[in-house]
């Protein structure tokens, strides 16, 4: 399998696994990371998802330049098929963790981005490479990165097409952690851990106001966000949230 899934508890975990070709992301990979995403975001049992890469090296360096670029003629015009396709409309609201391994690079940079939160190893590489064939990131990063980053470092990666250390990333906000290669995975799985306390309908309207906000005006953002607060006190888990604070214990939420 190009894609490893597997579940530990209320996780599910994601792991690039085509170690000899740096982890590239052929068609293969891309139709098995899509397939997986969503049984992810339907399944009611999973609340966090973290997406990794196989070995020290890499991460992803993004498409397979043999196997996936060629293909990209075929779709010419058809935005919604493709290899392009599968990061796009999914509407996963559940967060999700990049625990960088190794280089991120193109599309591999491009599938940590679409995650909400990052940690790197300490030897980590980040950057968008496809000026150099002739194209532009296609699965996200020309719209995902300057978000993400100030426009002046995300032109200099988009533009340029070099590269930055994990370090680098941390400076510029790219990541939120930059840790020892050994620590990678046990820093993702705690921090899925934490998020897995929290109001699960809580946090995915956290995500979705912060997200689709990100795209309109002002107004209809806090409109957005007023609209998805009067939902959630409507929730036996805000009823249960403000209950357990008063009497100092724990939540149990139930995702009612």
């Amino acid at each position: 399998m190009a894609i490893d899934y597997t579940e530990e508890g209320k996780i599910a975990i994601f792991t690039l696994n085509r170690p000899e070709a740096l982890n590239a992301i052929d068609q293969e990979s891309a139709e098995e990371l899509s397939r997986a995403l969503v049984d992810f975001r339907d399944d009611d049992g999973l609340l966090v998802g973290i997406i990794t890469g196989t070995g020290v090296r890499a991460f992803s360096v993004g498409a397979d330049i043999e196997k996936m670029l060629p293909e990209l003629k075929k779709f010419k015009g058809q935005p919604d098929v493709g290899p392009l396709n599968f990061m796009r409309g999914l509407n996963l609201w559940k967060p999700m963790i990049a625990a960088v391994n190794g280089a991120a690079l193109g599309g591999g940079l491009e599938i940590a981005l679409f995650c909400d939160l990052r940690i790197a190893s300490e030897k980590a590489i980040f950057g968008t490479p496809e000026v150099t064939l002739g194209l532009i990131p296609g699965w996200g990063g020309t719209q995902r990165l300057p978000r993400a980053i100030p426009s002046a470092k995300a032109a200099e990666l988009l533009l340029m097409g070099k590269s930055i250390s994990a370090q680098e990333a941390y400076r510029v906000g790219l990541v939120n952690k930059v840790v020892p290669f050994a620590e990678l995975m046990p820093t993702a799985k705690q921090m899925a851990k934490t998020l897995c306390l929290r109001a699960p309908l809580a946090v995915r309207a956290a995500k979705q106001a912060m997200i689709q906000g990100m795209g309109v005006y002002l107004e209809d953002g806090l409109d957005l966000e007023r609209k998805l607060n009067d939902l959630l006190v409507t929730t036996d888990d805000f009823d249960e949230g403000c209950k357990a604070f008063i009497e100092k214990r724990p939540p149990v939420f139930r995702m009612k």
